[in-house]
C-alpha cells in the first residue's frame, strides 16, 4: 500500500497490456486498475488507459480519488453481512472480531485495506476477474448500513 502526496492510499490491482498490430510491427497501450481509500471508511477505484504504464496509473489514481464512497465501520470491521455482485463476480463480506484480520484474495483484500477494514471475513464466487471482484467489492460496501441509518431512516428505536 502506498500512500500518494495526499495521504490517500492507492493499489495498482492489475496492469493489462493490449496490443494493436500497425503497418510497422505491434503498438502497445496499457490499462490499469487502482483502488484508492483515505484508510478511514472511504473508498473508490478507478481505471486508466494510456500508451505508457505510469500515466495510465496516474489516471486511474485520479478517478479513483473523485469517485470515492463512505462506507460505515464499527471497530474496524464492518457493521453486518453484506453480498455484492456485478457482472459474475460475486462477493459475501462477513464482519469479523478484533484480531482476525483482512482474510481476503488480492483485489478484494486491496479495497478493504485501502477503505480501513482491519477485520473481515469474504469469500469470492464466479468470476476471479480482480476487475469485476474490485467492482462487485465497492457495490457490497455501498449497501452497508449502521444502525443509527436504519433507526433514522425507518424513524423507530431498534435498541
Amino acid at each position: 500500500m502506498a500512500k500518494n502526496e495526499s495521504g490517500l492510499v492507492e493499489k495498482t490491482v492489475k496492469i493489462k497490456r493490449c496490443a494493436a498490430v500497425v503497418k510497422g510491427g505491434r503498438r502497445f497501450s496499457f490499462s490499469a486498475m487502482v483502488v484508492v481509500g483515505d484508510g478511514n471508511g472511504q473508498v473508490g477505484w478507478g481505471y486508466g488507459k494510456a500508451n505508457e504504464v505510469p500515466p495510465s496509473v496516474e489516471k486511474a489514481n485520479k478517478q479513483g480519488s473523485k469517485t470515492m464512497v463512505r462506507i460505515p465501520l464499527v471497530d474496524g470491521s464492518i457493521p453486518h453481512q453484506v453480498k455484492g455482485r456485478f457482472g459474475a463476480a460475486k462477493i459475501v463480506l462477513l464482519p469479523a472480531g478484533p484480531g482476525t484480520g483482512v482474510i481476503a484474495g488480492a483485489a478484494v483484500r486491496a479495497v478493504c485495506e485501502a477503505a480501513g477494514i482491519t477485520n473481515i471475513l469474504t469469500k469470492s464466487f464466479g468470476s476471479n476477474n480482480p476487475v469485476t471482484l474490485v467492482k462487485a467489492t465497492i457495490e457490497a460496501l455501498k449497501q452497508l448500513r449502521t444502525i443509527e441509518d436504519i433507526e433514522t431512516l425507518r424513524g423507530v428505536s431498534l435498541s
